[in-house]
């Protein structure tokens, strides 16, 4: 395996420290890039001992159906989650950025957590969409995939989103979809025609079981030619043969290159395992693409499983999915440049990531404005408390410590039940106005220890807003 990214290096607030209720000390000063968060590591027992989770998470498991606890295969060792990437050939939208924020949330929290997680995102940087435009635009189809690809990573960056551990590309890994091609047809699940390589799904029992469709239902999928050559009309092309001014590889089967499925299969299974926890992508991703990975890999490998299939709802533009094929779209980078980034993941994070959002310029703006607030608030508490850091010894008054358990209680509960952001983000706003209390209003200024109350009350609201990616550079900037 190559060397990966550790994602050891890059510390999150775990729930140890949300935990802690000290005596005054000056928070540290923020992170200068907003790429990076920098915080306290979790807290060790006192025996020494690795902290208890902070509680059981939940997950809505799309195979099963409904809410599950999250038990990972190998208790006390690494979360393995893959999430299918971008097919690099234009600028990535809104619905790709719902996408990433909302598994980038579940890696942060895995981590708050106190899990170990090894992220996979990977990269489709060989596909007949690529082809398509490269051809339209008369450039290269791997120039053009990298131009879009680096751009993609400037918006993750934009949007706060933490580099996954690995970052795979298709064109990288062509050996390994070529020998996971080579066990599915000797297990029988495949066959060949002039060049081309497709999986039988008659072969394969369990087709449908994801997405729920008869095999009688199914279709070929939007990026799958019908072709007579075909056993089944659900039959999907695991190796294309080579066609004229097309990028192709040698195989078994002549020239070519891999069908839209089988990459995922064949890297997740070289960075994870044939078997690990959660495999996520949009609800667009559920049939053919997922339903196809699972046929894959099972004739490959008949060990091989996965135990979550997370999804995220669509982003909607007048009731219809916003995708690029209905040429409905918003970029990232048209939104980013009349509002800052974080309003974007603000207002992302206010509907419950499997829930349909409605994209809204009124939308926008009500998210901007709770940015806004959220920070000056912060860096009011942050210019007052900077202007006398002693401390006078002694507990905290009872409204602080309540305002701060319940804060803890409130984020903690709808986080681990499936990620309810919405709930989370709302769990905020009781501590923000007690500390515009305390900051601005006449009986507020006399309350005992009110530069301690404020400064741990700030410290609490940034861990939160640390999990949920919405800290900035400075208070100041935003």
């Amino acid at each position: 395996f190559p060397m990966l990214l550790s994602s050891h290096s890059r510390a999150l607030p775990r729930h140890g420290d949300f935990l802690a209720l000290p005596s005054l000390v000056r928070p540290r000063r923020l992170p200068s890039h907003p790429a990076k968060l920098f915080f306290c590591s979790a807290a060790a027992s006192s025996n020494g001992e690795a902290p208890e989770k902070a509680r059981d998470m939940h997950l809505y498991n799309t195979r099963s159906r409904r809410r599950e606890p999250f038990r990972p295969r190998a208790p006390g060792g690494e979360v393995g989650m893959y999430v299918c990437g971008v097919t690099p050939y234009d600028d990535s939208h809104i619905g790709h950025a719902r996408a990433y924020v909302a598994f980038d949330v579940l890696f942060r929290y895995l981590r708050y957590l106190d899990y170990e997680v090894r992220y996979v995102r990977n990269f489709t940087d060989i596909d007949d969409k690529i082809i398509a435009r490269a051809n339209q635009l008369g450039e290269d189809p791997f120039s053009l995939s990298k131009r879009y690809s680096d751009d993609f990573l400037s918006d993750m960056a934009h949007l706060q989103c933490l580099p996954p551990s690995v970052e795979p590309r298709v064109s990288d890994h062509i050996d390994q979809i070529v020998t996971m091609i080579k066990q599915i047809i000797d297990n029988g699940c495949a066959y060949v025609v002039s060049g081309d390589v497709y999986f039988s799904v008659d072969n394969f029992p369990e087709y449908g079981k994801l997405s729920g469709r008869k095999l009688d239902d199914n279709r070929a999928g939007e990026r799958v030619a019908v072709d007579d050559r075909k056993k089944n009309p659900a039959d999907f092309a695991l190796w294309k043969a080579a066609k004229d001014g097309e990028p192709w590889w040698d195989s078994p089967w002549g020239p070519g290159r891999p069908g839209w499925h089988i990459e995922c299969s064949a890297m997740s299974a070289q960075y994870l395992g044939n078997s690990f926890d959660i495999h996520g992508g949009g609800e667009d991703l559920i049939f053919p693409h997922h339903e196809n990975e699972i046929a894959q890999s099972r004739a490959a490998c008949c060990d091989s499983s996965i135990n979550y299939w997370v999804h995220n709802g669509f982003v909607n533009v007048n009731g219809q999915k916003m995708s690029k094929s209905l040429g409905n779209f918003i970029t990232i980078r048209k939104v980013i440049e009349l509002y800052h980034p974080l309003a974007l993941r603000m207002f992302l994070l206010g509907t419950h990531y499997r829930s349909p959002i409605n994209y809204t310029v009124e939308q926008l703006n009500v998210a901007s404005d709770r940015l806004y607030y959220t920070y000056q608030t912060l860096r009011d508490c942050e210019e007052s408390t900077q202007q006398d850091q002693s401390s006078s010894g002694g507990s905290l008054p009872f409204t602080t410590t309540h305002c701060i358990e319940k804060l803890h209680e409130d984020f903690e509960t709808s986080m681990s039940d499936d990620l309810h952001t919405s709930v989370a983000l709302a769990a905020i706003s009781e501590p923000l106005k007690v500390m515009n209390d305390l900051l601005h209003t006449r009986k507020g200024k006399k309350q005992e220890k009110r530069l301690e109350s404020l400064a741990v009350l700030e410290e609490k609201v940034r861990m939160v807003l640390s999990v949920l990616g919405l800290m900035p550079s400075s208070y100041h900037e935003v």
